[in-house]
């Protein structure tokens, strides 16, 4: 008898797990050619509150730990996406030259924002001249949960939202390329066994008009990235609603993610924390 080959399942990344969406749905994946690839699954608003939910609670251990093993973290998350690179270029399909660079470029810019970890508090941080015996000291904190929607690029443009957002102390929701989600599904499975407390990077794929509003209106969320949203009016819409709570928002803006990406979106959010102490006599 003929063998049949187990197919893989593409579920969502909360907390850790990779969870079915609680409401039973699944949308399908093709290819630029229209040729059916996957069924993905479909997240809903509950998965939503789950995620941000798993986010809330790997916050504090994540933003306490020390800026050298996040950066430890983010290195072996290049390893271990460095060791399945034949896997992420087939799933791209945008042909095997294209996808082994998109690849390679993916886990060099984890390993530049990796580097980064335990600088990035020297370059923002400063020591401010007052008048008076005091020390006036500024240094960048974590905002707190970030929401994601990220780009169509389903690699290279998902680690370079991603990994700014978490190499400063942040943990996130991301809305996985609503076109392209697979290759996301896979980066969570690197990220699920490369040290990464469960939680600190949350994947859910679906429709972005569905997932974005209520992300961008939940109470629990600090931040709000929406690079890959690309409906005016649903920006727009999401901006609005993150005003609630008064959440830092990254606008959409065109970008070439094989640019140099400077330290912007690891700034974008961080709190700078200062503190006045009396001067020794």
């Amino acid at each position: 008898m003929s063998r049949l080959s187990v197919r893989k399942t593409y579920k969502l990344f909360i907390g850790g797990a990779f969870p079915r969406s609680e409401s039973g749905r699944s949308y399908i994946v093709t290819s630029a050619k229209g040729d059916f690839l996957a069924n993905a699954s479909r997240a809903s608003r509950k998965d939503a509150r789950d995620a941000v939910s798993a986010a809330r609670k790997a916050f504090p251990g994540w933003s306490g730990a020390t800026a050298y093993n996040r950066g430890q973290i983010l290195y072996r998350v290049a390893e271990m996406l460095e060791g399945r690179r034949a896997q992420f270029a087939e799933e791209l399909g945008t042909g095997k030259k294209a996808a082994l660079e998109s690849v390679d470029a993916a886990v060099d810019r984890l390993v530049w924002y990796a580097g980064w970890s335990d600088k990035i508090a020297s370059v923002r941080g400063t020591s401010n001249p007052v008048a008076g015996p005091y020390f006036n000291l500024s240094s960048p904190e974590p905002t707190g949960v970030v929401a994601v929607v990220a780009p169509a690029d389903p690699l290279l443009g998902l680690v370079s939202v991603i990994a700014p957002a978490i190499v400063t102390g942040n943990t996130c929701v991301v809305v996985a390329s609503e076109r392209a989600p697979l290759a996301s599904i896979t980066l969570a499975e690197v990220l699920a066994t490369s040290d990464l407390p469960g939680g600190v990077v949350n994947i859910l794929t679906g429709l972005q008009a569905e997932l974005a509003p209520w992300l961008a209106a939940h109470m629990d969320v600090n931040g709000l990235d929406l690079t890959g949203v690309e409906d005016a009016a649903l920006a727009l819409a999401c901006e609005q609603a993150a005003a609630e709570n008064l959440k830092r928002v990254l606008r959409p803006s065109a970008q070439d993610w094989t640019a140099d990406p400077g330290i912007s979106r690891m700034t974008r959010f961080l709190e700078t924390k200062t503190v006045w102490h009396p001067a020794s006599a």
